[in-house]
C-alpha cells in the first residue's frame, strides 16, 4: 500500500465540501476530489483514482451506506477504504456503520486542523493491518 496522496470527499454540503478541501488539501497536502452524492461516488473514484474515500452518511437520494454498497459492488472500487464522515456519535450508530465495512469514522463537525491527521493515521492502521495479514 503506498503512501497517500489522493482521497474523494463526498458530500451533499457545499460547505462542507468547500471546508474538507482546505483542511485535506492546503492544509493536508493531499489531492483531493469533490463529490456532492452517494450516485457519483463510483464514477469519482475510478476517475480520479483515488485511495480512500471519505462518505457523509446523511445524504438525500443515496446516503453513505448505500454508496459504500455500490463502492464494494464495483469491481475497480470494491477494496478502496472508505471512512465516513458524520455526526451520528452514539456507540450504536458507530458500530452499525462499522459492521457496513467502512475503514473508520471522522466525526462532525469538522475539525479542520486535525481533518488531515485523522485521515493520515487511519491509512496508517489500514497499511498496519495490510501488513500484519500478508
Amino acid at each position: 500500500m503506498e503512501g497517500l496522496s489522493r482521497v474523494l470527499y463526498v458530500d451533499d454540503d457545499a460547505d462542507l465540501r468547500a471546508l474538507a478541501e482546505l483542511a485535506l488539501g492546503a492544509v493536508g497536502g493531499l489531492q483531493v476530489a469533490l463529490c456532492a452524492d452517494g450516485e457519483m461516488a463510483v464514477e469519482t473514484a475510478r476517475r480520479t483514482g483515488a485511495q480512500l474515500v471519505l462518505l457523509d452518511v446523511l445524504m438525500p437520494g443515496m446516503d453513505g451506506p448505500a454508496a459504500l454498497s455500490a463502492l464494494r459492488a464495483d469491481p475497480d472500487t470494491r477494496a478502496l477504504p472508505v471512512l465516513f464522515v458524520t455526526a451520528l456519535d452514539g456507540a450504536d450508530d458507530r458500530a452499525a456503520l462499522l459492521a457496513l465495512g467502512a475503514a473508520g469514522i471522522i466525526p462532525k463537525p469538522l475539525n479542520l486542523m486535525a481533518m488531515a491527521q485523522q485521515v493520515r493515521a487511519a491509512w496508517a492502521m489500514l497499511r498496519h493491518v495490510s501488513y500484519q495479514c500478508r
